[in-house]
């Protein structure tokens, strides 16, 4: 059986949503700040990592409000990260990447300073900035009434 953001839907993980231009010009906003950000130079890694999650984090819960749903608060981050399996059509690989990044990430912010590396940093933003393409051509290509 094939799941869909309509399953979903009726299993509670996701709402309705109407969306709008800027909205989604928000959201990307927020995630061009944290791409920025993220690259301050001092910054220890645990704090890039998590500025450079935030941003795609952002960015997929774009595509997720242009198909036109929002994930409940149950589990938000994890819901907003599969979503991306339903939108922008991200491979398995990514999705595992990003997944495990979410574990990280909540290491470093409720559990451990400095649990993450350079590297994992420096992976985190290259995700982050990778998936901005992508959620920006397949809006624009799905739905350009909403492009930023």
């Amino acid at each position: 059986m094939t799941v869909s953001l309509q399953d979903w839907l009726k299993f509670g993980w996701v709402r309705t949503h109407r969306t709008s231009r800027q909205e989604i010009a928000d959201l990307f906003a927020v995630a061009d700040r944290d791409l920025e950000a993220c690259q301050t130079t001092g910054l220890v890694a645990d704090w890039r990592f998590n500025i450079a999650y935030n941003a795609a984090l952002q960015l997929a819960a774009a595509a997720l409000a242009a198909s036109g749903y929002l994930a409940e608060r149950s589990n938000h981050h994890f819901r907003v990260i599969q979503s991306l399996e339903f939108t922008v059509g991200a491979d398995a690989r990514t999705m595992r990447k990003f997944d495990l990044f979410r574990k990280k990430r909540n290491i470093a912010d409720y559990e451990r300073a400095e649990a993450v590396s350079e590297l994992e940093a420096e992976e985190m933003r290259s995700l982050a900035v990778s998936l901005r393409f992508s959620v920006r051509a397949w809006i624009a290509k799905n739905y350009p009434e909403y492009a930023p």
